[in-house]
């Protein structure tokens, strides 16, 4: 050591300014001792964790209550703990040694939670810094307390320690950037939109800043915000991986294939591992119908397993299933898609665990062929190079799909699900057209008269095509011991502290809906007992508000309740079939949960399709009258019949994905068979499936959604498109389709 001091003189010198200022923490009254100690700091300073450990031990073998000494042998440990977790736990022992001789010294009990935090041992280093607060509060000790608690998910005592922190000191826009998180976090985006702009006020070259603003613009559905605030992080560094990666995916999301895989290729040239960008870059590519270089992508992070003990990332679960269904699409680009059906074709077990998110564990699975050669990949068409009637019908699909746009908070425009579903909306009028004349049609290799379940049939394969990430499978064709533990359909609306924002439209009309049947449970009670549930329930105007009432009004209620909604049927008056299951649980606000799911067993599948059966016989014999004598009287008769069709159906949920939109466009492609047109849009905040969901009969929902269907006449120029199912017979021609560049579309208009 003395050799070292010798040739670091300027490390001497450095101590010896420390020493004579009393600049180390528990110094004494001893010159000396102060220089010796210094020099050990000095050398914690420039990372000689090692020497500066020898030089304390040899001054604590002289002095062994020397707490200075002893302090900074526990940060040099801790400094150390990235190489090895024993000198963590060395570090924890030292600081522990200090806090018994000098229990009231703040930035120890810090140090302490710095380094039991980095050991995942929360509770315990909150437990440390609330008592640094309580010894001496700071900006700092209350920021650090904020950071434990947000990582421990409790965001809004988080959020009142960020607060507390920018109290004591306001310019603080690391502090400003997390009490935006921590609004972010629980869904309440236009708060955290205000703060992040307040960091940014503060900070004007805030990256973090201008990356969170466009998350949160982006997670509330506004793509141009959303896009200007990635752009502006991305001018201060170019190269900002979680930037690129985010608006990437918004890119995907937004419909815009080219500009979601240009930003992937980035990522991946500054990050060759970055298992998000990798997967992004493999299904925008067979989205595309590049299946070369979209399964080269998705082996990429096929070979990236988890090491023992770690987590596998969702990325790393589902690149399996897209990688075999990416074989299946490949193998059938140019089969007529009328002449197989993915449901019957793919394994039920694959399709069981897909739809549920299960790991890839398939006993004795047998792996689809790997590409054929002589299947070349899709390549992209020119809009013009389509005759003018089916640029026509790409035009007219573009709106029809805009249509279909939900006006809510979490619900990004999607051009390329527009058009898919357009197209849906045209294909499902001709077919529906064709029924009603007798013809019939060709789906699943057979030629027969539509049933409702073709009809269907022809919306998935469109919601199915807009986007390969998501797997829509009727989950009837799903593994029968799957279905008939039953397979749920399952929507957190808070989850403790996080709130679903797509559906706070609903919390009040749920909320009412709970307490009348609570109120209809207990009406069969003694008067005296009803007026005490009908005035506890007066005082509850939050879900969270209603688990304590109902645990001082019923004590089975313990850990939370169930409740059920019923659908009363119209084949049968008087029946009524299981709706979807409330569930609000927790014993605290932090661990509340309150959700809703419908369970989709074999036996209440039956009951839904009986129903189904018989209105659309009803609406098949209408369309029909319809067809010959053009009433218009029978067109409100066939608008109710179509909207009971979506009523049972979105109560059946009967997909694992997009019931509603698949709903939606078969309303809509069945109402213009009849010769109405939907012209109005989706209110804002309403969302199709909830309106079914929540609606008292099918009667209700009809009467609501008939105030904003906006329905008129059709125009005849309709008539003259042409055949969706000839224009686009395979999957090879239905991908062009919606790859296709429109923007000519706009000049139509």
């Amino acid at each position: 050591m003395g050799s070292n001091m010798r040739q670091l003189p300027e490390m001497v010198s450095q101590a010896k300014t420390l020493a004579k200022g009393k600049k180390i923490p528990f110094a004494t009254d001893d010159d000396y001792t102060n220089e010796e100690l210094a020099i050990a700091y000095v050398l914690i300073g420039i990372g000689l964790y090692e020497e500066a450990i020898q030089h304390f031990s040899k001054m604590l073998q002289e002095q062994p209550e020397l707490i200075s000494a002893i302090y900074g042998q526990g940060i040099a440990y801790g400094k150390k703990r990235q190489h090895d977790i024993k000198n963590a736990e060395l570090a924890l022992f030292e600081l522990s040694r200090v806090i018994s001789l000098a229990p009231d010294h703040p930035e120890v009990f810090e140090q302490r939670a710095e380094i039991l935090s980095s050991l995942g041992r929360i509770s315990e280093a909150l437990a440390d810094v609330t008592k640094a607060i309580q010894l001496k509060p700071s900006a700092q000790l209350y920021y650090h307390r904020g950071i434990l608690y947000f990582i421990s998910e409790d965001y809004a005592t988080a959020h009142e320690d960020f607060q507390n922190s920018l109290e004591l000191n306001r310019n603080q826009p690391i502090v400003m950037l997390y009490k935006g998180l921590s609004f972010f976090h629980r869904g309440l985006l236009k708060e955290a939109i205000e703060i992040f702009k307040e960091a940014l006020k503060q900070k004007s070259d805030f990256i973090d800043a201008y990356k969170s603003l466009g998350q949160a613009y982006r997670e509330l559905g506004n793509f141009e915000a959303a896009m200007e605030n990635f752009q502006k992080a991305l001018m201060l560094n170019q190269n900002h991986v979680q930037t690129i990666q985010l608006k990437g995916n918004m890119f995907y999301h937004h419909g815009n294939l080219d500009e979601a895989l240009k930003n992937f290729k980035r990522c991946l040239q500054i990050e060759p591992y970055n298992e998000v960008c990798q997967y992004m870059k493999g299904l925008s590519h067979v989205a595309m119908g590049q299946f070369y270089e979209g399964i080269k992508a998705q082996t990429k992070v096929m070979l990236n397993d988890p090491l023992p003990g770690q987590t596998a990332t969702t990325e790393y679960l589902k690149v399996k299933y897209l990688r075999e269904y990416s074989r299946y699409l490949h193998a059938h680009l140019d089969t007529p898609v009328t002449e197989y059906n993915i449901d019957t074709d793919l394994p039920e077990k694959f399709k069981d665990h897909w739809a549920k998110n299960l790991p890839f564990l398939i006993e004795d699975y047998e792996e689809q062929p790997g590409l054929q050669p002589n299947i070349k990949d899709v390549q992209l068409q020119k809009f013009e190079n389509y005759k003018s009637s089916v640029q026509e019908m790409i035009c007219v699909a573009n709106h029809l799909g805009s249509l279909m746009q939900y006006e809510t908070v979490g619900f990004l425009p999607n051009k390329r699900m527009h058009r898919a579903m357009g197209l849906a909306v045209l294909e499902v009028m001709q077919a529906v057209q064709r029924t009603w004349v007798n013809s019939k049609v060709r789906m699943n290799g057979k030629t027969k008269l539509m049933q409702w379940r073709d009809m269907f049939d022809i919306a998935v394969k469109w919601r199915r095509i807009a986007d390969p990430d998501q797997p829509v499978l009727w989950l009837d064709q799903i593994p029968a011991q799957s279905l008939s533990r039953g397979f749920n359909n399952h929507i957190n609306l808070i989850r403790g502290q996080v709130f679903n924002m797509r559906y706070m439209e609903y919390f009040d009309k749920i909320l009412h809906f709970i307490k009348d049947r609570i109120l209809i449970y207990h009406s069969a009670n003694n008067h005296k007992e009803l007026l005490e549930v009908r005035e506890a329930l007066e005082q509850v105007h939050k879900v969270e508000d209603l688990l304590p009432i109902m645990k001082q009004l019923n004590s089975k209620t313990r850990d939370g309740f169930t409740i059920h909604t019923k659908v009363p049927s119209l084949k049968n008056p008087g029946k009524e079939y299981d709706g979807f299951t409330i569930t609000i649980t927790g014993d605290r606000i932090r661990n509340l949960l309150f959700s809703v799911e419908t369970q989709t067993t074999e036996a209440r599948t039956q009951l839904y399709h009986t129903e189904i059966d018989a209105l659309y016989k009803d609406l098949t014999m209408k369309g029909k009258t319809y067809i010959l004598s053009a009433e218009p009287r029978e067109t409100d008769v066939i608008c109710n019949l179509i909207l009971s069709v979506l009523y049972y159906f979105c109560n059946l949920m009967p997909l694992s994905r997009g019931s509603s939109i698949v709903a939606y466009s078969i309303i809509m492609g069945a109402l213009m068979a009849s010769g109405k047109e939907v012209s109005g849009k989706i209110p804002k905040g309403k969302l199709v499936d909830f309106e079914a969901m929540i609606a008292s009969s099918s009667e209700a929902f009809s009467k609501v959604a008939k105030g904003w269907l906006n329905l008129k006449s059709i125009s005849p120029s309709y008539k003259s498109l042409p055949l969706v199912s000839e224009s686009f017979p395979t999957l090879r021609s239905m991908m062009e389709a919606l790859s296709a560049d429109s923007s000519h579309c706009l000049k139509r208009l």
